[in-house]
């Protein structure tokens, strides 16, 4: 609880400033990765279901082959509230002279729900090739065995680990050109966006905007820059963790999905014992994948 020996200081006149709770924030992030969308419900559910595959020769005289479609693997979003509040004494109220510093509380309180969907919505990608956060078809975001639904096998993983380059990257968007559906059928892919953490933010601008080659003299052209590969341009998230681990959003549906069931709220209420008034802040939301094509991803070397 926040007491008046807590705050001592805005008991009386002279203080200058309060410093600490309020600064500059950066713009929501997660938004740049995640397709947001509504619910209703207390859960969301996708199923995966699978379509035909390559036809076959039809002898003369024979019979054709029958090709079945059936439902695959299903991704359930069970949305998850997250709350923060904080209690004020009555005397602290009432003895407080500075209005500026209960603005503040406010602000901070709002400051630690936004951070923590972003913490939230990053925690994705940061354990995207850790095999104890798996998806649907019981495997992590990120994996070079991920399973088709109708048999086989695809990858979404670099297959040799490696840090954000220019062979690196063009390897990537390869990789991605080359997705099949659950039928092992090719599939029209594109990267769209480069996902990096802050500290890949400068090796990503010599890659991407220059005309020529990085870190050659022969003035070759830039073949990812020529071809228009990642239209999308370069997204710098704060609060990726690995600082060599890179990824590429896809146009592939039905990706990284972001489910907002209940919009922050901010409210306060006082106690009639203790005369004590608290103030709370919640959202309801959840974060995941579904098509895990919807994502590429290098954990670096």
């Amino acid at each position: 609880m926040i007491n008046t020996g807590a705050i001592s200081k805005a008991l009386r006149p002279g203080v200058n400033s309060w410093f600490g709770l309020a600064y500059n924030q950066y713009p929501e992030e997660y938004k740049q990765i995640f397709d947001t969308m509504m619910s209703s419900m207390n859960f969301e559910e996708d199923v995966n279901v699978n379509g035909f595959g390559l036809a076959t020769v039809k002898p003369e005289g024979m019979a054709l082959s029958y090709d079945s479609m059936q439902q695959g693997f299903l991704k359930r979003y069970v949305h998850v509230t997250y709350a923060l509040g904080y209690v004020i004494s009555r005397e602290a109220i009432e003895d407080n002279l500075y209005i500026k510093l209960a603005q503040q509380r406010s602000e901070a309180l709002a400051r630690s729900m936004k951070q923590t969907k972003e913490n939230v919505a990053a925690n994705i990608l940061n354990r995207a090739f850790n095999s104890s956060y798996t998806g649907a078809d019981a495997l992590e975001l990120c994996s070079t065995a991920h399973l088709l639904s109708k048999g086989g096998t695809f990858s979404n993983k670099i297959a040799t680990a490696a840090d954000l380059s220019e062979a690196s990257l063009e390897q990537a968007l390869i990789d991605i050109s080359g997705f099949v559906d659950d039928a092992n059928l090719r599939m029209s892919a594109r990267g769209m966006k480069l996902i990096i953490p802050r500290q890949l933010q400068f090796e990503a601008q010599r890659i991407l905007k220059n005309m020529d080659r990085p870190g050659t003299a022969e003035r070759d052209i830039n073949a990812m820059v020529s071809l228009g590969m990642l239209p999308g341009g370069i997204v710098m998230n704060h609060y990726l963790t690995d600082t060599d681990a890179f990824f590429i959003k896809t146009d592939v549906a039905e990706g990284l999905k972001h489910f907002s069931r209940r919009a922050l709220e901010i409210k306060d209420d006082s106690d009639f014992d203790t005369e004590n008034v608290k103030f709370k802040a919640s959202e309801r939301f959840s974060f995941g994948w579904t098509d895990p094509r919807g994502i590429y991803g290098s954990p670096g070397a």
